[in-house]
């Protein structure tokens, strides 16, 4: 339940920058907040390891903390700079955000760095599962993180199919053709 939590607080934090930063131009107070989502992966990753160390069991949640934690570390970035471009445009006459490319060899080159960030926070949540599973010190209490680890594994192997899929086959613009 704290990880939902902390899920949700990292969003409040990045809406609460944004709406201090855009709405009541409040700049420095904006850049707080979202210099504050880190904090919410570290507490998260602190009570995780407090609740193993204190004899709890490993579930689903607690392999979600990693996941979390990696992909907010590798993918958080551009997360927050997404919805400050959309905030910016809205409510500070912004320009408008670019769109993805879609088809090409743009979007083939897109996929293949978002599998690689993908791969990155991979190797950053299974690092984390790793030594929470060293830390807890007990198989038999965290066979749940080595599931998730075998999960997480076949869904990046899958990315990595999909993504690559476009290097050789790229997307065609249907509407060109």
């Amino acid at each position: 339940m704290f990880i939902i939590a902390g899920e949700i607080m990292f969003w409040v934090l990045v809406l609460g920058g944004l709406v201090c930063r855009y709405i009541f131009q409040k700049k420095k107070l904006g850049a707080f907040f979202l210099w504050s989502t880190p904090i919410v992966d570290l507490v998260i990753l602190l009570v995780t390891i407090v609740d193993l160390r204190n004899g709890g069991t490993a579930n689903f949640v607690h392999g979600l903390a990693a996941i979390y934690i990696g992909v907010t570390f590798v993918f958080g970035k551009s997360m927050i700079d997404w919805a400050d471009k959309r905030f910016a445009h809205r409510y500070n006459n912004g320009p408008e955000p670019q769109k993805p490319p879609k088809y090409g060899k743009t979007h083939a080159k897109k996929e293949r760095k978002q599998w690689i960030q993908h791969l990155f926070a991979w190797m950053i949540g299974c690092g984390l599962l790793s030594i929470l599973i060293w830390v807890t010190g007990d198989e038999s209490r965290t066979s749940q993180l080595m599931y998730t680890i075998s999960l997480w594994t076949i869904i990046l192997v899958i990315d990595f199919l999909i993504s690559f899929s476009y290097t050789i086959w790229p997307r065609e613009n249907k509407k060109e053709i």
